[in-house]
């Protein structure tokens, strides 16, 4: 039985080769997780996206207690969610959440996401330059400020949260969640005779439907989803642009393209180091002739399903004019990234300001001497120096 994580050599923008062994060899395979416990792993594209809608997965266990161990981290570390009422809460959750990614609202986070991005830009004022400490970083969680509600005074609280919940450190992950909820909680009351417009504010609102409790879970796992995850795409995106001259100069030379740049940055840039998706069984299903017992842990790996050759030409073949790019990085189906938009609206802002602003932006360290975070779910680089 394999063992994950699967070793990654030192290129960061190389996804371990034993997931396409892995994906040759069967749509569905048994491992052991990161934690030591039994597990399917999913690798195939049409797999994977058909399971991600598959409401006879969840992420809820009936007996959470004996549910399989994916890692030591607070957030995707094993079962969640109340077994009995998850599709139903998660529904809930969603239409909650919906009018903080409306298009009004994501229209006026750009114009301010856009300035927020040319403030930081500004500073890098002479090479070399840490791209990753300048702007991967900070940029989303001014961003998650806005989005919150969460004053600007407290971002670098905030970033030291998001990267501890990201941590596969245990205790550090765990510490991480219950500080950033004591300060939530507390952020909560101001919110109820102080209401903004903002998640949190919305999230009080209708406070009859949620427990404080319930929104600070909420907006802690907005937290490392719209920060974290973001940072590292940042990073990878600038990197993979700079790693291939040819599609830097096509972006610069046609900005339209930002778009479909963005989508082939999102496929190629899908990594986790817990193996994928964490879900469990709701009832025995087959995939592929292998049968899935009810209570069985499944990891939906994106990773493998978007560099898949069987729904990618060249899926190693970094390509900004990639027509279609049905990539899975946000999910599919009724649990598809509600934060998506955001995620979008920030790759294009910053990755089209990065291109224009500097024309023979390169890095200023070789390729190889670029470490990734080996204790981190998402894998992002350390950091990343640049010149121009």
């Amino acid at each position: 039985m394999d063992q994950l994580p699967f070793e990654r050599g030192d290129d960061p923008l190389v996804a371990a080769e034993h997931y396409r062994t892995v994906q040759d060899r069967s749509a569905v395979a048994p491992v052991r997780t990161m934690a030591g416990d039994a597990a399917w792993l999913v690798t195939r594209y049409a797999d994977v996206k058909a399971l991600l809608s598959d409401e006879r997965l969840g992420r809820s266990h009936p007996r959470p207690e004996q549910a399989a161990r994916i890692s030591p981290s607070a957030l995707l570390g094993g079962a969640a969610g109340d077994h009995e009422n998850e599709e139903r809460q998660h529904q809930r959750l969603r239409r909650l959440l919906a009018p903080a990614f409306s298009a009004r609202r994501m229209g006026q986070l750009q114009t301010r996401i856009g300035e927020l991005v040319d403030g930081l830009l500004d500073e890098m004022r002479t090479p070399p330059a840490d791209l990753h400490l300048a702007v991967s970083v900070p940029l989303p969680v001014m961003v998650i400020c806005e989005l919150l509600g969460v004053p600007y005074g407290e971002d670098d609280r905030l970033r030291t949260w998001s990267t501890d919940l990201a941590s596969l450190d245990a205790d550090r992950s765990q510490a991480a969640l219950r500080d950033f909820t004591g300060y939530l909680h507390t952020l909560i009351e101001h919110k109820r005779g102080n209401p903004g417009d903002d998640v949190i504010s919305d999230l009080v609102r209708a406070e009859a439907a949620m427990t404080d409790t319930d929104v600070a879970r909420v907006a802690a796992t907005l937290l490392f989803a719209g920060h974290e995850t973001t940072t590292v795409r940042i990073d990878l995106g600038t990197l993979l642009l700079i790693s291939h001259p040819d599609q830097y100069r096509a972006l610069r030379a046609d900005p339209r393209l930002i778009d479909s740049a963005v989508d082939e940055v999102l496929r190629m840039s899908t990594f986790s180091s817990i193996g994928g998706l964490p879900r469990y069984a709701n009832t025995d299903l087959s995939i592929d002739d292998v049968t899935v017992a009810a209570g069985d842990a499944v990891l939906l790996s994106i990773a493998a399903a978007n560099r898949d050759l069987r729904a990618f030409a060249e899926p190693d073949t970094f390509d900004i004019t990639r027509t279609p790019n049905k990539h899975l990085a946000f999910g599919h189906g009724p649990r598809y990234c509600i934060g998506a938009s955001l995620a979008r609206v920030e790759l294009c802002e910053v990755l089209r300001r990065i291109v224009d602003r500097f024309p023979r932006l390169d890095l200023a360290v070789p390729r190889e001497e670029l470490r990734t975070h080996r204790k981190s779910l998402t894998g992002g680089l350390v950091s990343l120096p640049v010149t121009w």
